[in-house]
């Protein structure tokens, strides 16, 4: 049954703009375009609208399922807190995760991330006393990637003509930094490899370790933190409640349980979509944020693809890391149990991130290469108003699609003992690394469940249950396909595949896109 995100609506044969899928790039297009009078259809195939930013409920209890921290909002005047302010009329607020954002741990040492760029600097010369000449080469060069980032998407939003003329001269400063390794970069600064682990424990905000990630997708993320740790209050679920109103009051609307056949082409123009039931809609402007492998291998017909070399294009890109998320609920408060806001980085002491990866690759039964473990309940100061006397705990590693790849035509709730068996083995291993960090909470779980690879299938529908689209690799950034506009009239894209990973990058996604879609200039219009 399809339905509207809040109720039953009066749907329309014909918008100004339809938009495949509900996520941050869809929500911030949709959004901006709304405030341009257009009046907007989302279509959501899941049962709740938002993509990685929406929760769920079950026993008692709320997790919010992707999104753990955004940095840049606690400044008002930043990109990022006006491009939310705008998309949802300045209703999203905030909560500070407070000095430490992010705390590293490598075997028994740790090290705090704290915030403010000057205060980040100071703590990382205070455990690598030896190395301050390299921390602040590493400081200026995340600075300088980020200064010549909107040249780069600037040229996606550009006309075919523009781009041809003058797209090189835009992307020339960011490929520089584009082109290497996170590893590239840091090694030229420092010999000194535990520092070099440090610097790039962040790795799981995109999906790669630092011998195969661009350093520009690292630089981006790095620098976004900078400022602190931020975290929605009330939830992620505040993100859709608070952009839904905003689209329809042009009397646009989401619809959830809305799966898309496939975008209706004729004469390679997109004209609208057909549903799975058959119904069809129509509009002058159709936008795809399900990702390019779902957009290009699922919604058009077989025939454009292949007529567009679409298929080529998918050859040269890959799909981002899969993970599991051990979501654990405890009856008691987060006072009580004294949960931080800080979020643990944990990591094997014996090797470098690559070669960690690598080992767990070639046996799962070797450490995890990352544990992240992250306390919504302590980051949300709404959160005793809505759940008194409870807390949650979330815990997530990689994990390769091909591990759980055998039991992808089995049911959601329903793939056999063999699986939960394995889930089992996985929960009880992620536990262990919390309890290691704080030993109090053992004993004190009421409630806990593993999502994996086919979990991410399942709910946003990414075909290898990635959570970051497509791999932040050097070659990446060298795609020309991933932007804007497709080779098929009124067919755009939008979302994380054509800016970078994360809730960050759908949202400046949906800014190129409205650009490239209407050729009004968002950028300087929201951000002045």
């Amino acid at each position: 049954m399809i339905q509207s995100y809040k109720q039953r609506p009066r749907l329309e044969e014909n918008y100004d703009t339809i938009i495949i899928g509900s996520g941050m790039g869809s929500l911030t297009v949709g959004a901006i375009l709304a405030k341009e009078g257009k009046k907007v259809l989302i279509l959501e195939r899941h049962y709740t609208a938002g993509g990685f930013t929406h929760i769920f409920k079950r026993k008692g209890y709320e997790w919010d399922v992707g999104i753990h921290y955004i940095g840049g909002v606690q400044q008002e005047n930043s990109p990022i807190r006006k491009l939310f302010d705008y998309i949802t009329d300045s209703k999203l607020e905030w909560a500070d995760m407070g000095e430490v954002y992010d705390r590293i741990i490598i075997g028994d040492t740790s090290y705090d991330f704290v915030k403010g760029v000057e205060n980040f600097r100071n703590q990382m010369v205070s455990y690598f006393p030896e190395e301050e000449k390299a921390i602040d080469g590493y400081i200026d060069l995340v600075f300088r990637a980020n200064k010549v980032m909107g040249s780069f998407y600037k040229e996606k939003a550009l006309p075919g003509f523009l781009r041809f003329l003058i797209g090189g001269f835009l992307k020339r400063p960011y490929l520089k930094y584009a082109d290497q390794t996170t590893y590239d970069v840091l090694s030229k600064l420092t010999k000194n490899e535990r520092l070099i682990k440090v610097l790039s424990a962040q790795y799981g905000d995109y999906g790669l370790p630092p011998k195969q990630s661009s350093f520009a997708m690292h630089a981006s993320v790095a620098r976004h933190y900078f400022g602190g740790g931020n975290f929605p209050i009330g939830g992620s679920s505040r993100i859709v409640d608070t952009v839904d109103p905003v689209i329809e009051a042009s009397s646009g609307t989401i619809l959830t349980n809305a799966a898309v056949a496939e975008v209706i082409i004729e004469n390679n123009k997109a004209k609208g979509v057909r549903m799975i039931d058959g119904k069809e809609f129509f509009a002058d402007t159709i936008i795809s944020g399900v990702g390019v492998f779902n957009t290009f291998e699922k919604l058009i017909p077989e025939s454009v693809a292949i007529h567009h070399k679409l298929n080529e294009k998918l050859q040269k890109v890959t799909p981002s890391v899969s993970h599991a998320c051990l979501y654990m609920g405890f009856k008691s408060s987060p006072e009580d149990l004294q949960l931080p806001k800080t979020n643990f980085w944990i990591y094997p002491e014996d090797l470098d991130h690559d070669s960690c990866v690598d080992r767990y690759l070639q046996n799962e039964e070797a450490p995890f290469p990352v544990v992240y473990v992250s306390f919504p309940a302590a980051k949300d100061p709404d959160w005793p108003n809505r759940y008194p006397g409870r807390s949650t705990i979330d815990i997530i590693t990689l994990v390769p699609y091909e591990t759980v790849s055998k039991w992808k035509d089995t049911r959601w709730m329903k793939r056999g003992e063999e699986y939960e068996a394995w889930k089992e083995k996985i929960a009880q291993r992620l536990m262990k690394e919390l309890f290691k960090q704080l030993p109090h909470l053992e004993g004190q779980v009421d409630h806990y469940e593993l999502s994996t690879p086919l979990s991410t299938e399942h709910f946003v529908n990414y075909q290898k249950g990635e959570i970051y689209g497509i791999d932040h690799t050097p070659e990446r950034f060298r795609q020309k396909f991933l932007q804007p506009r497709t080779p098929i009239k009124g067919l755009y894209l939008t979302g994380q595949d054509i800016v970078t990973a994360g809730v960050g990058g759908a949202l400046f996604a949906g800014v190129v896109t409205a650009s490239a879609a209407t050729g009004t200039n968002f950028k300087n219009k929201i951000f002045g």
